[in-house]
């Protein structure tokens, strides 16, 4: 029988709560350790889980202790690229919460360091993992190659904290999950985006709580996200609601459990039930897979790239009015990425990349 890999956890704050849940539920992983710079809120966490693990108030103190298999992430976007790049220079693979980073250059230097490191980097984009979501791949492929595909997306959730001040705070913290889904569903790349951001005056967000944003995806699909963080009544799906539209009709997935294809006739929608491993749980288990395995995940940094660049590309096209080129974009992050202040192994590999588009995808 396999042993289960020891995991230690960084950061416990809300998303903490649910990761330390996720991985007391899993039989594939045993917990080693918490860190936390508030140690105390660490032993509140594990006291409210019901977990047992020795506590530190830094990464170090649990990697010098415990001798991990592995590292999960939790800690604030700002964060992950500190926290990550510790883990895998001790030779540590990780599994780290989304976004990868707050900006795309950062994302660059994680994918940099997971070469340099040869160690496993994951990012949890967590909303790839349902049943439904791949049911819904499958009934897009029947129809052909689809020339549009679309997001709506309406809730209208009072959090309070960093969000409510945030300049971006849907496309930059909700937008990303229908983003990489939607590379998900076309098995393809964005080539470039408008997007429009703006405020209603009854909105209780500082910043653009509503955004449209279009992408051109290669072979010339367009993929439509329409969306408000302050839409009160009627609210869909934390997945929102979408359609895809090809030669042979129209498919559609409620953002929940069912998906519909007019293939099937009018109508005819199929209610499909939960997978056994779903959201962060599912994550999990492809990152533990990948440790045992050597596979490469769907969530590896180099194929998360992607999806952060369209949130970065949205929020610039948003700010300047402009068509925003993905490949363009790269290049500016790869540039800026260069400029950071890194380990000498991390820029060499940066500095090795003719191109950044090269980077796996999807």
């Amino acid at each position: 029988m396999t042993r289960p890999l020891r995991v230690v956890q960084v950061g416990a704050g809300a998303m903490g709560l649910a990761w330390l849940r996720t991985l007391a539920a899993s039989g594939d992983v045993e917990l080693a350790g918490v860190a936390d710079l508030d140690v105390e809120r660490a032993r509140a966490a594990l006291r409210e889980t019901g977990c047992a693990a020795p506590v530190a108030g830094s990464l170090g103190e649990l990697l010098a202790a415990v001798e991990p298999d592995a590292v999960v992430n939790v800690t604030v976007p700002a964060a992950h690229t500190a926290v990550s790049v510790e883990a895998l220079f001790a030779g540590v693979p990780v599994l780290c919460e989304k976004p990868a980073a707050p900006t795309l250059a950062e994302a660059l230097v994680q994918a940099a360091a997971s070469e340099a490191s040869g160690r496993l980097l994951m990012i949890s984009q967590s909303r790839r993992y349902y049943a439904a979501l791949a049911e819904y791949r499958r009934l897009i492929g029947r129809l052909g190659p689809p020339g549009l595909l679309t997001t709506s997306f309406f809730r209208g959730p009072r959090f309070g904290g960093f969000r409510d001040e945030m300049d971006q705070p849907l496309l930059v913290d909700m937008a990303i999950h229908a983003f990489d889904a939607a590379r998900y569903l076309l098995g393809a790349d964005p080539v470039s985006v408008t997007c429009e951001s703006w405020n209603p005056p009854w909105s209780w967000y500082r910043g653009d709580a509503s955004a449209t944003a279009t992408f051109q995806f290669e072979g010339g699909v367009r993929y439509v996200y329409n969306g408000s963080w302050c839409a009160d009544g009627l609210e869909t799906s934390w997945n929102g609601e979408w359609r895809a539209v090809g030669p042979g009709g129209s498919a559609t997935w409620d953002g929940e459990q069912r998906v519909g294809s007019s293939l099937d006739g009018a109508g005819a929608d199929l209610l499909v039930p939960p997978g056994e491993h779903e959201q962060i749980a599912g994550a999990l288990v492809e990152f533990v897979a990948a440790v045992r395995d050597g596979t490469v995940p769907s969530g590896a940094i180099a194929r998360n790239i992607g999806s952060l660049a369209m949130v970065e590309a949205a929020v610039r096209a948003a700010e300047t009015g402009e068509r925003v080129s993905i490949e363009e974009l790269l290049a500016r992050a790869h540039a800026e990425a260069l400029t950071l202040p890194v380990r000498e192994e991390i820029h060499a590999r940066l500095a090795s990349w003719d191109h950044v588009s090269a980077l796996p995808a999807r």
